[in-house]
């Protein structure tokens, strides 16, 4: 307990101070706003610190054991199936029925907890919304427990948004999309909620302060029955699976709901985790959904894991699609994995946006979406991913026409050939080449996101395309990886090695054209110097950081005074 002559009152009656009612042991840091009181309960709180003491040393663990694989692979190992699970991997156990709210799920849009982005994107006419802590939005507290109330509104069905500037409110319509909720990863602390402290997890504290207010409301309504839904980030064993399907067994029971209410994707986004996708459907088979390719942070994955192996370098990052091999044997697994486990099996982001003032360039973004899509659906996914409710129409039209009336596709797309993709395979050299401009896309891209991301928005449209958190780490693990090994950029010709000189005159460079195009006011008032220090010291540090964001997020965190907590 925190006195009040600690702000210098000397008596109770001197002064009010604002604060939540929290319980024993849980400090929140995070400014005080009577709104978010009524998300931030003693008793939501209970349940979040309830969470955090009863897995912290399970999650601790499973983060020393991210470093004991990051040795090995620094030291020339390779990722690989684990005998010891075979077990698992050539058993013909199946996870519980899809429940019938989300059969289908042909098409899902995904975006930040953003109050009008989710009225557009349940509005949008897609199947799923996946409401975003992680990736697409910068983890300010003033986004967080925003976002928490925006979603507590959207499935009690009140939510609205007044846009002034337009004159024009926003509402649901009757049909919405389904709703998942993807809290962060494991290893993101939430460090305005001390617990015991220390700071919370993150991913906790997402999933814990929306399972307690919603739901009893979701699964009345949304869920048919089922629920709340969930995607599950980062992830990169089976380890980390099974204390996710912990949780959910601990809030079930405190909710006194049926075991496999909640039901949960997984998002198979590291390299290491394609080695384990039955195993993960296995820890989760009573609450799984499916699996889905998460591709551009398999991509970051791929760099990260082989930083030091200088035979598996990168090409440009436009030139990694889903055709290479080994994107397209991750591809290819994870259908035939989770269909003969009975579950979804997801299709990876349409990151394109409309092009609204190029018609010609915006049905070439549109036709390069549909074929895309076209090889996903052929291949035997159930449904798909957009960044934006432009791509929508498009992305329905090209599943519905090649599935019909089908829901999805887990019982007549069994791929058993993918039965003989090898580690060989999922880990082949990729093809390509490098160019000055792919280093200049990268250093442009990353400082842009970066600003953005510390100003408190973390999904910016960029070039015709919607960045976020995972875009902007490939930018910044391959600008790494070049500068580690002296490589040379051999696709334009030009032939030089990248090394400081050269990074330094192109961040130079890069910088002046994003003041040419933003405009020098912008410019000046944005946080585009501080995000530059942070990426450069990034891409030339002696070792490679893990995440990108967990340096940028001391740079948000905000403690206030006037937010301490009383028990």
């Amino acid at each position: 307990m925190i006195g009040l002559g600690t702000y210098g009152c000397s008596a109770p009656a001197a002064r009010k101070i604002n604060a939540y009612n929290v319980p024993e042991g849980v400090d929140v840091r995070g400014r005080f706003d009577e709104e978010f009181g009524k998300i931030l309960t003693k008793d939501a709180l209970q349940f979040v610190a309830d969470l955090q003491r009863e897995f912290r040393n399970h999650i601790k663990y499973a983060m020393e054991c991210r470093k004991e694989a990051k040795r090995r692979y620094n030291e020339g190992a390779l990722p690989g199936f684990d005998p010891a699970t075979r077990y698992i991997r050539e058993g013909q156990w199946t996870c519980a029925p899809v429940p019938p709210a989300v059969a289908d799920r042909r098409v899902e849009i995904t975006g930040p907890v953003e109050r009008k982005m989710i009225i557009n994107a349940l509005n949008s006419g897609a199947k799923v919304f996946m409401a975003d802590f992680e990736d697409a939005l910068s983890p300010s507290w003033e986004n967080l427990i925003r976002g928490q109330i925006n979603l507590k509104d959207a499935v009690d069905g009140t939510i609205t948004f007044h846009d002034r500037a337009r004159n024009r409110v926003y509402k649901l319509n009757d049909k919405i999309a389904k709703l998942f909720v993807r809290p962060r990863g494991w290893h993101l602390p939430e460090a305005h909620i001390l617990i015991d402290g220390e700071p919370a997890t993150g991913c906790l504290v997402d999933f814990g302060l929306y399972f307690y207010h919603n739901y009893a409301s979701f699964r009345n309504t949304l869920g048919e029955g089922f629920g709340p839904f969930f995607y599950l980030p980062k992830m990169e064993n089976s380890r980390e699976a099974k204390i996710w399907n912990f949780v959910f067994e601990k809030a079930e029971k405190m909710a006194g709901i049926e075991k496999g209410s909640i039901r949960a994707t997984v998002l198979i986004e590291t390299l290491t985790a394609v080695f384990q996708m039955d195993e993960i459907l296995y820890e989760l088979r009573d609450h799984s959904v499916g699996l889905n390719c998460g591709r551009w942070d398999y991509i970051f994955s791929y760099v990260k894991t082989f930083q030091g192996h200088l035979d598996r370098l990168l090409p440009d990052r436009v030139q990694v699609g889903m055709t290479q091999h080994f994107m397209k044997s991750y591809s290819d697994l994870l259908i035939r994995t989770c269909h003969r486990r009975g579950v979804h099996a997801m299709g990876g982001m349409a990151a394109q946006i409309p092009i609204r003032d190029d018609p010609a360039a915006n049905e070439a973004a549109l036709d390069l979406v549909r074929k895309d899509k076209l090889r996903e659906v052929k291949a035997g996914h159930d449904g798909t991913w957009a960044a934006h409710p432009g791509l929508i129409q498009a992305c329905t039209e090209v599943f519905t026409n090649n599935m019909g009336n089908a829901p999805n596709q887990i019982q007549t797309a069994k791929r058993e050939d993918a039965a003989n993709l090898t580690e060989e395979d999922l880990l082949q050299r990729p093809r390509g080449f490098r160019t000055m401009e792919g280093l200049r896309q990268n250093t442009c891209v990353g400082i842009q996101y970066l600003a953005a991301w510390l100003t408190g928005t973390g999904s910016v449209p960029l070039y015709n395309l919607m960045e976020d958190a995972a875009t902007a780490e490939i930018s910044r693990v391959q600008n790494w990886q070049w500068l580690k090994h002296g490589v040379e950029l051999d696709g334009d010709g030009v032939g030089v090695r990248v090394n400081r000189d050269l990074f330094w005159r192109v961040v130079e460079e890069e910088m002046a054209r994003i003041e040419r195009e933003v405009g020098k006011d912008k410019f000046r008032k944005g946080l585009y110097k501080e995000a530059c220090k942070i990426f450069t010291r990034q891409c030339t540090a002696p070792t490679l950081d893990d995440f990108l964001t967990l340096d940028a997020y001391n740079h948000i965190v905000k403690h206030h005074p006037e937010g301490v907590s009383k028990i």
